[in-house]
This record gives C-alpha cells, sequence and structure tokens, in this order.
C-alpha cells in the first residue's frame, strides 16, 4: 500500500507543478485574480504532497527507545499540517485576491490564454484524479460508501490526494465560471468572486480534512470489524470464562495495538492461563496482521465491577 500512496502523490506533484507554472503565467498575461489564486492553490498542493512523502518516510522508521511503538503516527502529524496549509496558505490567499479584486477590479485581457490553462490544467488534474480514485478504490473496504470509506480510513495519505485533486477540479471550473462571466458581462466583478468561492472550497475542504486526521492524530481505535474480530477470538479462548475489555489504539495505517482484559476460570492453572494467552496473541496476528502488538491481562470480572 505505501509504493501506491507514493505514486499517486508523485503523480499528484508533477501534475501541480506543471499546472501552476501555467496558471502563473497565464494570471502575470491576463490579469485574472481566479487564475491567480487557482496558481497558489497548485503552489499550495505541491508543497503539501512533499510533506506527506516526509510523512511517510519519517512514519516508516524502526521502533526506538523513546518510541518503542513505532513513529507510524507521524503521518497523521504532517497530514494534519497539510489540512491546515490549506486552509491557512490556499484558501486565506485565494479570498484575500478575490476581495482585493472587487474592491480594485481590472480589467481581463487576452481571455483566450486563460481558456486554453485551464482546458491544460483540468486535463492534468483530471489524470491525477483518476489515478488517485483508482488507488482509493483498491483500498477501500468492499460495501462502503466514498464518505463512509474517508471516515473510517486510517491511512489519510490517500484521501488528501483525492480530496485536494477533487478541490482543485472544482476550482478550475469555477475559475472557467468567473472568466466566462466576466468576458460575456465586461463586468470583473465576477472573477473576483470566482476567487472568494475558490477559497472557500478550500476552506472547506481543509475543515473536513482537518477534523478527520485529528481523531487519528489524538489516539483513535482501530476500525469496528477488527475489534469485532478480536473479541470473537478471544471469547473462543481455552479457560476465558469472560471477555472483560477489548481496547484498541491506530498507531499508524498498518499498525494496531490492542490491549485485553480477560476473565480465565478459577480452576485454570497458571500454566494453562499461560498458554491460553500465548495461543490468542497468535491467533490475533494470524487473524489479523494490521495487529503488531497484543497485551493480555488476567483480571477477574467481579474485582473490576467492585
Amino acid at each position: 500500500m505505501a509504493e501506491s500512496t507514493r505514486k499517486v502523490i508523485w503523480v499528484a506533484m508533477a501534475a501541480n507543478l506543471l499546472i501552476a507554472a501555467t496558471k502563473f503565467f497565464a494570471a502575470w498575461k491576463t490579469g485574472s485574480s481566479a487564475i491567480l489564486s487557482e496558481g497558489v492553490h497548485s503552489v499550495v498542493d505541491t508543497g503539501d504532497q512533499i510533506l506527506l512523502l516526509y510523512g511517510m518516510h519519517r512514519a516508516e522508521r524502526p521502533a526506538d527507545r523513546d518510541f518503542p511503538f513505532g513513529h507510524g503516527k507521524e503521518i497523521y502529524f504532517w497530514s494534519f499540517v497539510v489540512a491546515i496549509l490549506i486552509f491557512a496558505l490556499g484558501a486565506g490567499i485565494s479570498l484575500y485576491e478575490g476581495v482585493l479584486h472587487l474592491l480594485q477590479p481590472s480589467e481581463l485581457t487576452s481571455p483566450l490564454i486563460n481558456y486554453l490553462i485551464i482546458a491544460a490544467a483540468i486535463v492534468f488534474e483530471g489524470i491525477s484524479w483518476a489515478f488517485s480514485l483508482r488507488e482509493f478504490r483498491k483500498g477501500k473496504k468492499p460495501g462502503r460508501g466514498y464518505l463512509e470509506a474517508i471516515r473510517k480510513g486510517k491511512d489519510p495519505t490517500l484521501f488528501l490526494v483525492l480530496m485536494e485533486d477533487s478541490a482543485a477540479l472544482l476550482g478550475l471550473f469555477t475559475a472557467l465560471a468567473g472568466i466566462a462571466l466576466t468576458q460575456l458581462t465586461g463586468n470583473p466583478v465576477y472573477d473576483g468572486i470566482a476567487s472568494i468561492v475558490i477559497g472557500v472550497i478550500l476552506g472547506a475542504t481543509a475543515a473536513f480534512l482537518a477534523s478527520e486526521t485529528k481523531g487519528l492524530l489524538i489516539g483513535e481505535a482501530a476500525d469496528r470489524e477488527s475489534m469485532q474480530a478480536i473479541r470473537a477470538i478471544v471469547e473462543k479462548g481455552e479457560h476465558v470464562d469472560h471477555v472483560n475489555e477489548v481496547l484498541t489504539l491506530q498507531m499508524g495505517p498498518d499498525y494496531v495495538l490492542a490491549t485485553i482484559s480477560l476473565d480465565f476460570a478459577s480452576g485454570a492453572s497458571s500454566d494453562e492461563v499461560e498458554q491460553s494467552v500465548v495461543a490468542l496473541e497468535s491467533q490475533i496476528v494470524d487473524r489479523l496482521p494490521v495487529v503488531k502488538k497484543v497485551f493480555i491481562e488476567a483480571q477477574a470480572w467481579s474485582r473490576r465491577e467492585a
């Protein structure tokens, strides 16, 4: 999954670099506020993808004394930073440019250049979007809708790129509408309004991404299916009378920590309990490879209630 995710990010970064250069050239030639906002958007997206690649590299470092469970959560930190950058830079600058253009309207020149640039950008962005959508579908569990898959997904890198590309396409069509209305009416206000709408699109995207990555960064449980599978395994464990508690923590896209409290039969010897614990740990890891660490505690249920 990591290699396919890297491919998605590299494709998106290459597309955004090409698009940013062409957008800035068009904005310089025509004076379009919407195209300038789109150029800033592409630069921010390129920076975001560099940060995601850096976060993936950092997250793959092995466990050490200071981080005994590895560095997997670092990808969640950098994903959250990306969401903040989209909001602060992408949305902020687009809104600023739009308001400035409304207060000080400037005539739009050579609109044909803008149309050609937007058409090329839509093609490049569409290729990146299709590629990221294909990889996102591969990682999506069958039966889940796209929104549900994003909300329950544990690898933010894939849905971050998909959301960025989706926002970029929406922004391009908004810029196209703003330029077309400006040309048809002769009123440059529509170009400024388009820039503000692009800022709103980016702001909404950033807020959604920040909300989704925040839970993973703070400490989110594994998905419900994994927790149910763990409970089903330990309930059938030898000498297990009662499953007191099953707690999980998502330490990274492919790393789950599980702690389990079990009430063993009063007649079971310490050796039998130990053998049962070893067998259960082995079954959980075999059934769910994403579970890297399992801690099972023997604890009487009545004592816990008291």
